[in-house]
Parts: structure tokens; sequence; C-alpha cells
């Protein structure tokens, strides 16, 4: 029968244990609220990096490199006491026995947080799961970016106008701020820079669409932001 084994150097204490899996904005923002407050605190996080997600959209449009928005978590931490931080993927929850599992050994707890973010909800649209791309890490704002240039490129490359068309146009499906964000940088991108890199392409074929199933855009905030967010997009996208 094989031996459990606990993640190793993380010492025993008289101090209880908090173990944070996540080490995005809530999970950072516990930890600093918790410091200094007579806990030890071991973070888990399956990458050694903070993200900062706002600002995908400019690595998408080609605004940022990924290093811009991405800070190592080490170095977040490196003035804070009676913390701990390791890279794993957490595997299994004992609450019974108040321990988890994870990808690098067992590690016991008294309080333990799940901050471990959530995917792209699609709302049950499958068509739109299968065909679009998500954006929730700097790897798919990258792949997003990657696939409106490699596109552009294939433009030049057809004399078919409905072909042309068909790389040229982009369509947005979520109206909040990430939708909102993205469809300006586009369209800021169609009147600045694609006609410096791409002069052969007649972008006014170019389409930006930005799909929202309620009635406005931001739905989440005030209707004067709403309204503000339409009129931009509207002068913009002109």
């Amino acid at each position: 029968m094989n031996q459990k084994h606990y993640i190793p150097n993380i010492p025993e204490s008289d101090k209880k244990r908090v173990v944070i899996v996540g080490g995005g904005f809530a999970g950072l923002k516990l930890l600093r609220k918790l410091t200094g407050k007579g806990f030890q605190i071991v973070m888990i996080d399956k990458n050694n990096f903070h993200q900062f997600q706002p600002l995908l959209y400019q690595v998408a449009t080609a605004g940022l490199e990924p290093s811009a928005i991405s800070f190592p978590v080490r170095k977040i931490l490196q003035e804070e006491k009676n913390v701990h931080f390791r890279i794993a993927e957490i595997i299994e929850i004992h609450a019974d026995k108040e321990e988890i599992s994870t990808s690098i050994g067992y590690l016991k707890y008294d309080y333990l947080v799940l901050a471990i973010g959530a995917n792209t909800n699609f709302f049950g649209q499958k068509n739109i799961e299968k065909h679009a791309l998500s954006m929730k890490t700097a790897a798919d704002a990258i792949l997003i970016r990657n696939t409106i240039l490699e596109n552009f490129e294939l433009a030049l490359l057809e004399t078919d106008q409905e072909k042309i068309s068909e790389y040229l146009n982009i369509v947005l499906v979520g109206g909040g701020p990430t939708g909102v964000e993205l469809a300006g940088a586009l369209a800021e991108m169609k009147k600045f820079i694609f006609p410096k890199d791409y002069p052969e392409l007649d972008l006014s074929n170019m389409r930006i669409v930005l799909y929202e199933a309620s009635p406005g855009l931001l739905a989440a905030m005030s209707s004067q932001s709403s309204h503000k967010a339409m009129e931009y997009l509207k002068k913009t996208w002109c």
C-alpha cells in the first residue's frame, strides 16, 4: 500500500492554517486581508503568475504583450510572513479529514478557500461553444490576436470579395465590459492600424458585430453607462 505523501517544506505551526486555492484577484485580496492576523497561509495555483484579466482585451488586439499583464506570484508575496506558495492543481477535497489532495501531494487545512475563477459561460449555446474563441487567459487572448492577423493575411491572397469579407468580419458575443472594450479596441484598429498595415485591403468591407441578449450593453451597470457605451461604439464603428 502506498504511503500518503504530504507536500514537503511547509512547516507545522501552532497557527491555524488557511489554504487558498487560486492566485487571482479574490485569492490575493483575501491573503492580504489575513496576513498579520495570526494564520499560516498556503496558496496553491497551477500557474506561477497573477494575471490582470481586465486588460486581456489589450493583448487580444496587440495593444499589450502578455508579460505586461502577468506578475510573478512569489514577487507579490516576498514581504509576507507565514505565507507559502506552491504550484499545483487540486485533485480532491477530503472534507471529513480536513485535507486536500493535489498534484504534488496532500495538504492539511483548518480553513479551505476555493478562489479558482470560472470558465466561459456559453449559456447553453452549443453552436457558439463549438465555433467561438473564448477569452479567459493570456493564451486565449494571444490566439484571438493571431487568428485576426492570420485572417487578414489570408484576405490579401483572395480575389473573391465574399471570401475577403468573411476573413475581415469579426463577431463578438457578449455586451458586458469585456465585449464592449474589445469591440472598441477593434474599431480603433480598423481606423488607425489596419489601414497602415494592410493598405491593399478595402477596410470598408470589414464589419464588427456585437451580439448581446439583453436590451442594452453593460447590463450590470447604470443605464447612463449603457447609453455612453453604445454612443462610443457607434462613433468608432462609423
